[in-house]
């Protein structure tokens, strides 16, 4: 029996792939830039937003716009608003769909879910939130004493203003992980620091496939 079809919409270096293959998905990466080291099954550079396939080739679309414009700290300078041009891309399709962004784009997503890597005994938080065109089971965030993080440069502090004012508040500071601290934090150990820091980990995707497949064959 072949596998279902997924197709990976701003894919990057696959740590949402990754998680569909491991939930049971044959998996196609779609990204604007090179991506050497795709963790999934196919990669195809192109425009996200007008991919070289058809989407009725596909069982499930998911999607990981672009976040910058949604963060805090750029404000949207200089970014594009990347969520609803995406949304209308994939209900067009008429195939399920994920969409995934920062916890700062909840405004602009309808009814997500929120992830958290605490919930899949990670070593990060990361939180994600999920917009999907189906419904999934949740579990709660737990709380950590250790943590580390994966996005920005290398080895700064998290936290601003500086380590010491947080400390004052009663809240360690946070480091930064490193690419090897990675594998058992993230459950990625293929990609570089740049790729490393705009990804997901697997656990998420895998949680969210392996209830997608149940959903297909319901729907089947």
């Amino acid at each position: 029996m072949s596998k279902p079809r997924l197709l990976d919409l701003f894919c990057g270096a696959g740590g949402a792939a990754r998680g569909y293959q491991q939930a049971g998905f044959h998996v196609t990466g779609v990204d604007i830039r090179p991506q050497p080291r795709y963790a999934g099954d196919r990669f195809i550079q192109g425009d996200a937003l007008s991919p070289p396939v058809r989407l009725e080739d596909f069982d499930v679309i998911h999607a990981s716009p672009p976040c910058q414009y949604y963060a805090s700290l750029a404000k949207g300078n200089g970014h594009w608003r990347s969520i609803p041009p995406t949304r209308d891309l994939l209900v067009e399709s008429g195939r399920p769909y994920v969409i995934e962004n920062i916890a700062d784009a909840k405004w602009d997503m309808r009814s997500p879910v929120q992830l958290c890597g605490s919930s899949f005994g990670l070593g990060v938080r990361r939180h994600r939130l999920f917009e999907t065109s189906f419904s999934f089971l949740v579990s709660p965030c737990t709380r950590q004493e250790e943590i580390r993080a994966y996005y920005g440069k290398k080895g700064w502090l998290i936290w601003t203003p500086a380590a010491a004012n947080v400390q004052r508040r009663g809240r360690r500071p946070l480091l930064r992980g490193t690419v090897e601290q990675a594998a058992q934090d993230m459950g990625i150990d293929w990609m570089t620091w740049d790729e490393l820091r705009e990804s997901i980990p697997p656990a998420y995707c895998k949680f969210i496939g392996e209830q997608l497949l149940e959903h297909l064959k319901v729907s089947a």
